[in-house]
């Protein structure tokens, strides 16, 4: 007998901050795609729930379909996931549209062998082997992973938060600087700190920015 039959399956790490996010062909209810050409030149928010037709997720999948144009404006595109068929899937698209007008018009992942789940991180034991938690991951145009969220299966999550960090990464982006508590579009940004005696000095004599301290700078942007 081979011992090597014998080893337990080897965990594959889940994908961090600045990694590049997993390659995968996968099978959506919007047609087959690949992570690594999918949305060139657009963020993605990708996000996993635990099944179809089960209430959180439904309000969930409600949300983010009812908020796709906010999504739209910031130059991203949604892809969902469950471990379901792309047969539960249609119907579920179709039977809450039936009910309540919304529709899920973007692509679903049809993760029944629980590849792409597992490659994300998305499977984990102590919540259930057989369902994804809510995980929503950021993916800028370079496809590197930029923020993750997890959720347990029992929460559900914060469009209005999902949103909000999407907005302040681009911006953060765009004028180099960073965000501090509660950041929300026009609020003021946090400015590099200084990182020699000259540029320490240069930032006490600046009237631009508003100075908590010589480190703690804010502007707008």
């Amino acid at each position: 007998m081979n011992n090597e039959n014998l080893l337990p399956e080897k965990p594959i790490a889940m994908p961090r901050i600045g990694d590049t996010a997993p390659d995968f062909t996968a099978v959506t209810t919007k047609g087959t795609i690949q992570m690594s050409d999918f949305a060139k030149d657009k963020w993605i928010v990708m996000f996993s729930h635990p099944a179809d037709f089960t209430p959180v997720c439904t309000t969930e999948m409600s949300g983010f379909a009812q908020r796709k144009p906010e999504f739209d404006a910031l130059n991203t595109e949604l892809l969902g996931l469950s471990i379901d068929s792309i047969h539960a899937h249609l119907g579920w698209v179709q039977n809450v549209r039936e009910n309540t007008g919304v529709y899920f018009d973007f692509p679903i992942i049809a993760d029944i062998d629980m590849k792409v789940s597992k490659l994300y991180g998305m499977l984990q034991p102590n919540e259930s082997e057989t369902a994804a938690v809510r995980a929503v991951f950021f993916i800028d145009p370079s496809k590197k992973i930029r923020l993750v969220m997890y959720y347990p299966l029992n929460v559900g999550r914060n469009m209005d938060e999902i949103l909000r960090a999407l907005d302040a990464l681009q911006m953060s982006d765009k004028h180099k600087v960073a965000m501090p508590l509660d950041w929300k579009r026009g609020d003021k940004a946090i400015c590099p700190p200084p990182k020699s005696l000259d540029a320490l000095n240069k930032r006490l004599q600046d009237d631009s920015v508003e100075k908590v301290t010589w480190y703690l700078a804010k502007k707008d942007i």
